[in-house]
């Protein structure tokens, strides 16, 4: 079905995963997001002291309410308030992956899990998964795979290596869309062509090109190395 379906995944669900999110939505591609940590982490006062806050439940106002009263002047340095700011537009809280009830219906405004910050991915799944960083990769490939893929649910996790910076995610959220322009081109010609053919149209004739998109896109961003698997919901 068209478009297609993404997920875009962070450690905190706050920087990298928030701005691709952002830019996925902005093109009209239906889009959720996720970290991975055990915890959301953000910059402190100083490098031992961040400040933590649980996925799911401390929303992204709160959180932006709460720096403001602590330090305006620091946290609007840093970048954080601007990028706390954005995020509470875009949905409540950060959500962990491990926390996804996979294939459950995520409508609008029924909770940070199974609901809200998911236009168009009703349906509780996604076609392709993107990671911003190795072990986000990781954790999402063993998490799946932990999960023993009850719907046996073909799905493409693809890291696309972004520091976590402000700066680098802007660039990575750029060559993300690219990546999902170029991957939905494909899937469209896949689905003309079985048109024309009289052939009936078939997702495995998609997956197959996955490679060759992903080969194509990293010529044009050689400084976003990627990483390519596809695993089971």
């Amino acid at each position: 079905d068209f478009p297609l379906r993404f997920c875009t995944v962070c450690a905190s669900n706050q920087n990298r995963s928030m701005e691709a999110h952002l830019v996925l939505s902005q093109a009209k591609y239906p889009v959720i997001s996720f970290g991975t940590g055990s915890a959301v982490r953000l910059p402190g006062p100083s490098i031992d002291k961040p400040n933590i806050y649980s996925f799911n439940s401390t929303t992204y106002d709160e959180m932006y309410q709460e720096l403001k009263s602590k330090d305006a002047r620091l946290y609007t340095a840093n970048g954080l308030l601007n990028m706390l700011d954005r995020n509470r537009h875009i949905k409540a809280a950060p959500e962990r992956w491990q926390d996804w009830k996979v294939g459950v219906p995520r409508l609008e405004g029924s909770g940070a899990i199974g609901g809200g910050g998911g236009e168009g991915v009703k349906e509780g799944v996604v076609d392709i998964v993107i990671t911003c960083e190795e072990r986000c990769w990781d954790a999402v490939v063993d998490d799946l795979t932990n999960r023993n893929s009850p719907m046996n649910r073909p799905v493409h996790v693809i890291n696309v290596d972004i520091k976590d910076n402000h700066e680098e995610a802007i660039v990575g959220g750029k060559g993300i869309l690219e990546l999902a322009d170029m991957l939905t081109q494909a899937a469209k010609e896949e689905r003309e062509k079985a048109d024309v053919e009289g052939t009936g149209f078939s997702r495995g004739t998609v997956d197959a090109r996955v490679p060759e998109v992903l080969a194509q896109w990293q010529e044009k961003w050689p400084n976003l190395p990627a990483l390519w698997t596809v695993a089971y919901f």
